[in-house]
């Protein structure tokens, strides 16, 4: 059978991919008296007392709503919310894998932000996070900057800072295998959508300071109209010097080239006009802008793509779970942007630099570490900037995650 084949058996066969259990027995009418009533009684009345006991009392304090309304879903653009379904069940699904962490796939049947806004912000009792998901650009950014004011759980747009945060972990392996700085490489980003914004706009936090961002247009900088308002804002900390024109133009001796964009798009002659000991990581899903084997043999020093079956993966699966990991186990009221950057280096640092190879950048997603460095790394952020509940050893948050994590198991 081919993908698409065993894709539908398995999903038809079991109904879907996604499952709720019970993690209490209930095989007798004791155990139906504590579970339910009258037992469920004394919770509710702890918790009318003190709402942040719900994160304790009940399956709120590890559970995270997968939120979209279709319109972005990967690969496949606008396809609605009842199409998107099986992807948000998916990353669910690798929620619980890679991180132990309960998560309910919730489509929204409207394209309207403030309806989004409004349903997403309703729902805040039930969880103890929200993952935004596969939402169309600009209007994500104002969902996503609307909810991280309002609501009190952390908010997080896995499209920008997921793959910013898998995209800035994989440049600094490279980087430190090709023996070059992350504040004087001259970085390119192709595309200028939610996950090339958020890249450029993490990059430049984690101290980069020759990053040039592009959208269909050419180059952004400070000065150019037409651009939407994250794009203002990426204009104005980037492209200091106000370099004009196309990818072809701008590639020339550039240290670093990152797509976010679409197939085919990095060429030979683009690839081969770069700067030496180049950086390629061509991102496109499902297919890159140049194949892996491709970017090398244009002269590349390092290349990666988002794909499996080539060395380098930068995916985000690396990331989300053991953000959330950190941030549920310290009960964190956001994922800020020094979380963020945690993250990044929990990950790089996990490969020291003598392992450094070519086609080895980047640890695999499947390395049982993952999950456990980042949400370690995670939650002693959230405690030093002040945005955790509770504190909570990050050793701790280490070891239970490393015990609760399945993958590579």
């Amino acid at each position: 059978m081919n993908i698409r084949e065993e894709a539908l058996k398995i999903r038809k066969e079991k109904q879907g991919i996604l499952a709720v259990t019970p993690k209490a027995p209930l095989k007798n009418r004791q155990d139906l008296a504590i579970l339910y009533t009258p037992g469920v009684a004394e919770p509710c009345k702890d918790i009318k007392l003190n709402p942040d006991l719900s994160f304790e009392l009940s399956c709120r304090g590890n559970m995270v709503a997968v939120v979209t309304d279709g319109t972005r879903v990967l690969g496949l653009g606008d396809i609605g919310a009842t199409a998107g379904l099986p992807v948000m069940e998916g990353k669910s699904v690798l929620f619980k894998v890679f991180g132990d962490v309960d998560a309910v796939p919730i489509c929204l049947d409207t394209k309207d932000p403030a309806k989004i806004i409004e349903t997403v912000k309703l729902l805040q009792p039930s969880f103890a996070g929200i993952n935004l998901e596969d939402i169309s650009s600009p209007k994500c950014y104002d969902i996503e900057d609307a909810l991280k004011q309002e609501l009190d759980i952390p908010v997080f747009h896995d499209d920008q800072h997921g793959t910013a945060i898998a995209a800035l972990s994989a440049l600094i392996g490279a980087l430190r295998f090709v023996k070059k700085e992350l504040k004087t490489a001259r970085i390119i980003i192709n595309g200028a959508g939610a996950a090339g914004t958020a890249i450029a706009r993490l990059l430049v936090y984690a101290g980069a300071q020759n990053v040039v961002l592009l959208d269909t247009k050419g180059a952004l900088y400070e000065g150019r109209g037409g651009l939407d308002r994250m794009k203002e804002l990426i204009a104005k900390t980037t492209n200091k010097d106000k370099q004009q024109g196309g990818l072809a133009d701008l590639a020339k001796g550039a240290d670093v080239l990152l797509g976010v964009s679409g197939p085919g798009l990095f060429t030979q002659d683009i690839i081969g006009s770069m700067a030496q000991d180049a950086i390629v990581f061509a991102m496109a899903n499902p297919v890159p802008e140049c194949t892996y084997a491709d970017a090398i043999a244009w002269g590349a020093k390092v290349a990666g793509t988002g794909r499996s079956d080539a060395p380098n993966q930068v995916n985000n699966v690396t990331v989300f779970p053991g953000i959330f990991r950190g941030a549920l186990d310290v009960r964190a009221r956001q994922i800020n942007e020094d979380m963020k950057l945690a993250a990044a280096y929990a990950i790089a640092d996990l490969l020291p630099e003598k392992d450094l190879r070519q086609d080895f950048v980047l640890v695999d997603a499947f390395d049982p570490r993952v999950g456990p460095a980042v949400a370690a790394a995670v939650a002693k952020t959230a405690i030093e900037t002040g945005v955790a509940r509770i504190k909570v050893d990050p050793e701790e948050v280490r070891a239970k995650a490393a015990a609760r994590i399945k993958v590579g198991k």
